[in-house]
């Protein structure tokens, strides 16, 4: 598997990776994007502020970027990024398929992405992925997998993800919603020819919302590699939304909530890349400091009484407004 790079690495970032999420279109949900992007979100200008954001995170020890079909261009910067460094071989990518933008390039657009899990979907996005990333792509997941999403159950998507892994490519899926537990579970089942179909599980996990902890404990056990995503909770756990009880713990640490949400996550045993959504780098900076944060029992109990009910906090994730 690939992500035996990021265990050996020898820097103390190797399990901090970078998504694209918020850098890869003008519009997304995350709090306080307003002042982080301003007004400039011209196609150059956020091609520019990614490939900024690479170099920094790369520079400091990152060796994980994460992408998707429906994250705006974010595949094609990139791409340009990689093609413009032709001497970086030793990082891991991974993209996710499922879901297709459907904004325009546009902040406001009444419908920003559109999900399906069919074949045809994952044929065309494949495709799509492949022009872009071609062999430097070492992990395609399918897209927020739910309990009753059609890609659990379907043979002939099976038997081509199957196909796609014995050439090399690692298969995974990420998970969205409040059954976050149980789409993990029923994607551990999913097999063909008696062997396990999926290599990596990708889920939400953070300070707010950490009902899916057991079930990804089992999926490490399985063998998947972990990776763990709004570990920021879209913005709702950084200055200056976050939480008393965090910014109490954050000002005992002398540094950022941002370093300590994501430290919370960085100490789970079954947590093998932890996604950064940065979208400057200064902000990025202050998430790499998250290794280094030491927390004792008194502010580990502050933060567990911070933990949401799974739907209350899907809901309100549900109504947060595209920036």
């Amino acid at each position: 598997m690939p992500f035996a790079r990021l265990a050996n690495a020898t820097t103390p970032t190797c399990h901090i990776g970078l998504g694209l999420a918020a850098v890869g279109r003008p519009g997304y949900i995350n709090l306080g994007r307003d002042e982080d992007l301003g007004e400039s979100r011209s196609v150059d200008a956020l091609r520019d502020r990614t490939h900024e954001l690479l170099d920094a995170a790369y520079a400091q020890g990152v060796r994980y970027f994460d992408v998707a079909r429906s994250y705006g261009r974010s595949e094609e910067f990139l791409a340009d990024w990689l093609n413009a460094r032709p001497d970086i071989d030793d990082v891991v990518i991974g993209s996710k398929w499922g879901y297709t933008y459907t904004a325009g390039w546009t902040a406001d657009a009444e419908t920003h992405e559109v999900k399906d899990h069919g074949l045809a979907t994952y044929e065309r996005q494949r495709a799509e992925t492949d022009a872009l990333l071609g062999d430097r792509l070492d992990l395609y997941q399918i897209h927020s997998v739910t309990p009753d999403s059609p890609a659990l159950t379907d043979k002939d998507l099976h038997a081509r993800l199957a196909e796609a892994a014995a050439q090399g490519l690692t298969v995974g899926f990420s998970t969205s919603g409040p059954a976050q537990a149980d789409a993990i579970r029923a994607a551990l089942a999913v097999t063909v020819d008696g062997e396990p179909l999926f290599r990596t599980v990708q889920s939400t996990y953070n300070v707010l919302e950490t009902s899916a902890a057991p079930a990804l404990a089992e999926a490490h056990d399985a063998g998947l590699t972990v990776i763990v995503k709004e570990g920021m909770a879209n913005g709702r756990l950084a200055e200056p939304y976050a939480p008393d009880a965090l910014k109490a713990v954050a000002a005992q640490a002398e540094l950022g909530t941002d370093a300590v949400a994501l430290a919370l996550v960085l100490r789970q045993p079954w947590a093998g890349v932890v996604l950064s959504g940065a979208a400057t780098v200064v902000q990025l900076a202050s998430n790499l400091h998250a290794p280094v944060v030491d927390l004792d029992e008194d502010q580990l109990a502050r933060l567990a009484a911070l933990t949401e009910e799974p739907g209350a906090y899907w809901e309100r994730r549900g109504q947060l407004p595209w920036h």
